[in-house]
């Protein structure tokens, strides 16, 4: 369960936007919807080679 602590006069905006940081610090949206369709772990492997080649040409890019 998130608790979000508001402060006296506190918006009601800035409570909502700490909950939703906290909700989506937790991954449960994340979860979920990795969760509705199975992906076999070879595609799931294949996925975060090609994820991590990008990230490398891009800080070569950047050098």
């Amino acid at each position: 369960m998130i608790i979000v602590p508001v402060k006296e006069g506190e918006n009601i905006e800035k409570a909502l936007k700490k909950f939703k940081r906290k909700f989506e610090r937790t991954g449960i949206v994340k979860e979920l919807r990795s969760r509705q369709a199975f992906e076999k772990p070879s595609v799931t492997n294949r996925k975060k080679m090609i994820k991590a080649i990008y990230v490398q040409q891009l800080r070569q890019n950047e050098e």
